[in-house]
């Protein structure tokens, strides 16, 4: 049988249901349906909003068919906005490695290098593998739902990385923010090596048109060099990628970054629609045994392209937790 903390939130809020209505409390019955709902699917855990829209899915497992490349899942693909519609790809033809909205590096050195990213150029990639442990929710109401997700950074079987990821979403002002706290603590020594990209990264849907904004307003900077971390673009409280698609419908996904987090530049690249804050290019970063890595981030999805007074209100706050 199951545990509690294993059931999905649907199967709970069934069970809370019939038993408020059995004594008699319709209305405290009616209130516990509506939450938001975190059920297993074939590919990861599907999180919906109390009417039933698709947020997002934690992906855990390649589907059979997949052309990804890359030895590890581990992330949230599709991502939808409120009205339904996906903005971000999943191993798409330019790069086969990227998946939707993931966390790795492509280079990292404890007592032995390690790709998790999937690039395979400037460490190994073999016996490189996130897995993932366990995805649970662990709040949810009308308002909002909290995950908890684990997984190991392994090399050859070997954790170098415990992670741990907890998620709060929410739907607000025709928006949904996600906000993400990761505690990455590894089992030695790691030095995340100094490259212009890498870390928390967003693999938008490169089709129509798309167009970087900041808190300056729209962004017309040089696309940086994968090579070149001095090429990235500079630090800010975020960036948001807004695309027209072709079949004329807009929408798009901000960045927010924390200022808990390390000093970060962007390397936001337009040729394949992506937002990279990177810890990296500033410099390597050096992790201690035991000692775990926090990185704060705030995902805002919409739809539609008049967005900056939002991002610019939750960003006040997000400074401010």
């Amino acid at each position: 049988m199951k545990t509690a903390g294993a059931r999905s939130a649907a199967a709970i809020a069934l069970f809370l249901f019939m038993s408020l209505a059995e004594h008699g409390d319709a209305g405290a019955a009616e209130e516990a349906a509506k939450a938001f709902t975190l059920t297993p699917d074939e590919y990861g855990m599907v999180l919906k909003t109390p009417d039933g829209r698709t947020v997002f899915r934690y992906m855990t497992k390649k589907p059979a068919d997949s052309e990804l490349t890359a030895n590890s899942v581990c992330c949230f693909y599709p991502v939808n906005t409120p009205s339904g519609e996906r903005v971000v790809d999943f191993a798409p033809s330019d790069h086969r490695h990227h998946r939707g909205i993931f966390l790795a590096w492509h280079s990292m050195t404890g007592k032995e290098k390690a790709d998790f990213w999937g690039w395979g150029e400037w460490a190994p990639t073999k016996d490189r593998v996130i897995q993932n442990r366990s995805v649970k929710l662990v709040e949810s109401d009308a308002s909002h739902a909290v995950l908890e997700v684990r997984n190991d950074w392994l090399v050859e079987e070997r954790p170098m990385i415990h992670e741990l990821l907890k998620v709060d979403a929410r739907e607000t002002k025709g928006a949904y923010v996600i906000d993400l706290d990761y505690r990455l603590t590894p089992t030695e020594d790691v030095t995340l090596d100094r490259t212009a990209f890498g870390g928390f990264c967003v693999k938008a849907r490169k089709e129509g048109k798309g167009v970087y904004e900041s808190p300056s307003g729209e962004v017309k900077l040089p696309d940086p060099h994968y090579l070149k971390p001095e090429t990235d673009w500079p630090a800010a409280d975020w960036y948001d990628y807004t695309i027209r698609l072709d079949s004329g419908k807009t929408v798009g996904i901000a960045v927010l970054d924390h200022p808990s987090n390390p000093p970060t530049t962007w390397h936001n690249l337009a040729p394949i629609a992506m937002v990279n804050p990177c810890i990296v290019a500033p410099g390597s970063v050096k992790l201690t045994r035991d000692t775990p890595l926090r990185l704060r981030y705030r995902l805002v999805i919409h739809d539609g392209p008049k967005v900056f007074e939002l991002l610019k209100e939750l960003s006040d706050k997000w400074q401010g937790e």
